[in-house]
């Protein structure tokens, strides 16, 4: 279970995130919106990128406001980004091998850890290929494994739908589906594909110029008339 309340913060004279409270409590978890809404500020804030001006964040038990982003990382607490950040020069095992570093727990327990992640991630083909001869998907998918390394709790998914084709968005939502039954870790993702948020998110939080709207089952969050106001684009229901 993870505990926002209150949270606010502030860039200068712009409040990115207005007083969020909510308590989240599925398994795999959608957060969409319009641009600017404050999705990636909302990621940056619980992985501890951006301090908020206001609130706390708890999740199982445990006060995650008071740590660092590093003591965050080895609580349990994992984040992809948009971008992929892929290190060229090494292999997609020592990518994967390289979070696991400042983690706790043994060689064995680590290289157990790596085996289970590459045959998740349906990797292990490709275990001593290089960053740079992978294409974009299988790059994508050394993120995601990246951040399932070490005994995850949290995940957190920055838009790892964006720019996939039909049949890698199949094997992304299998990756997606599969988190919580094989790791037993909590995923929050942005995403603006409705339809992945859809077919994936038990629950979905949306957010709007910085206030949160909505939150609760997916089915029920995206026929809200105020969330296909915002972000569907549906003129007729204000």
């Amino acid at each position: 279970m993870i505990e926002l309340n209150n949270l606010s913060v502030w860039f200068g004279g712009v409040q990115a995130l207005k007083s969020i409270s909510v308590t989240i409590d599925a398994p795999l978890v959608g957060i969409i919106g319009p641009n600017g809404a404050g999705k990636t500020t909302l990621l940056n804030v619980l992985s501890g990128f951006v301090t908020p001006r206001t609130g706390t964040l708890r999740a199982f038990g445990s006060d995650l406001g008071a740590l660092p982003p590093h003591l965050r990382a080895r609580w349990g607490l994992r984040r992809s980004f948009q971008r992929e950040l892929v290190v060229e020069d090494l292999s997609v095992l020592d990518n994967i091998r390289a979070m696991l570093d400042a983690l706790p727990g043994n060689r064995a327990e680590k290289r157990r850890q790596l085996e289970d992640v590459l045959d998740f991630t349906g990797l292990i083909d490709q275990a001593d290929t290089l960053g740079a001869r992978l294409n974009g998907f299988e790059r994508r998918r050394v993120e995601l494994a990246k951040t399932l390394a070490g005994q995850p709790r949290i995940v957190l998914l920055d838009e790892p739908g964006g720019g996939l084709s039909g049949d890698e968005m199949a094997e992304l939502q299998r990756i997606v589906l599969g988190i919580g039954p094989r790791f037993s870790a909590t995923t929050l993702m942005i995403d603006h594909d409705v339809e992945l948020i859809a077919n994936t998110c038990v629950n979905t939080l949306v957010l709007d110029f910085g206030t949160l709207i909505a939150y609760g089952p997916t089915p029920q969050v995206l026929q809200d008339p105020r969330v296909k106001a915002a972000y569907l684009g549906d003129e007729e229901l204000q």
